[in-house]
C-alpha cells in the first residue's frame, strides 16, 4: 500500500475526466468531475477481489427475537430471518453471514472485521442506535454501503428512540416492516453493489 497520497490526477475513460486526490487509505480527499472515476481509478490502480458478502449485525436483546415482546417485534426468530435473508441474498448472487451480540465491543470488531471480507453491512444495532458513537465511528471506517435496520418503528416509539446515531451513516433506514425489513434490506444493497 502506498504511504503518500496521490494527487491531481487527470484520469480519462471514455469522455469523462475528473481530477482526484486519493489517500493511501483509498479514500477521496478532493474531488472534481466525475467522482465514479475515483473509484474506477482505485480499483484499477489497487485491485481488490469483489466480494459478494453481506455482513448482517444485529445488537442486544435480538438473541430474544421471537420470544420477547413478540406482539411488538413477531413471532420468527433469528434463525428464520438469517434463512429468509441467505434465500434473497442468494437469488442476487450474494452471500450473507448474520451475526448477533450483546456486547458493543463485538459489534465494532465485526464492522471492522467487515471492511476486509464485505460488500456491504446490515446492521440492526437496536438499543445502541440511540446511545453508540462508538458503533458510528466503527461504520463510518466501512467504505462500503451500510443499511440500518429496525423491526418495529423506531419513530412511533418512545421520544429517546426516535433519534439513531447509526443513520447519520446508513445509505438507507428500514423500520417498522417487521423481520421483512431485513429482506429488503438485502435487495436494496444489491441494487447499491450493482
Amino acid at each position: 500500500m502506498c504511504s503518500s497520497t496521490l494527487t491531481g490526477l487527470n484520469i480519462r475513460y471514455g469522455e469523462l475526466i475528473a481530477v482526484v486526490t486519493i489517500s493511501a487509505d483509498y479514500r477521496v480527499i478532493k474531488k472534481g468531475g466525475i467522482i465514479e472515476l475515483a473509484h474506477f481509478f482505485r480499483q484499477f490502480l489497487y485491485p481488490r477481489p469483489m466480494s459478494n458478502l453481506i455482513t448482517i449485525l444485529n445488537g442486544p436483546n435480538l438473541n430474544l427475537l421471537g420470544i420477547r415482546e413478540p406482539e411488538l417485534y413477531g413471532a420468527d426468530t433469528l434463525s428464520k430471518v438469517s434463512t429468509r435473508c441467505e434465500q434473497v441474498a442468494g437469488e442476487l448472487g450474494l452471500r450473507t453471514v448474520l451475526k448477533q451480540t450483546n456486547h458493543e465491543g463485538e459489534m465494532i470488531d465485526w464492522i471492522q472485521a467487515a471492511r476486509d471480507d464485505s460488500a456491504g453491512v446490515i446492521i440492526n444495532p437496536a438499543a445502541w442506535s440511540h446511545t453508540s458513537v462508538a458503533i458510528l465511528d466503527a461504520l463510518n471506517t466501512f467504505e462500503g454501503p451500510v443499511i440500518e435496520v429496525h423491526i418495529s418503528n423506531i419513530h412511533a416509539r418512545e421520544p429517546f428512540r426516535h433519534h439513531s446515531y447509526v443513520s447519520n451513516r446508513a445509505n438507507g433506514v428500514i423500520a417498522g416492516c417487521g423481520v421483512q425489513g431485513y429482506a429488503f434490506a438485502v435487495q436494496r444493497l444489491a441494487t447499491l453493489l450493482s
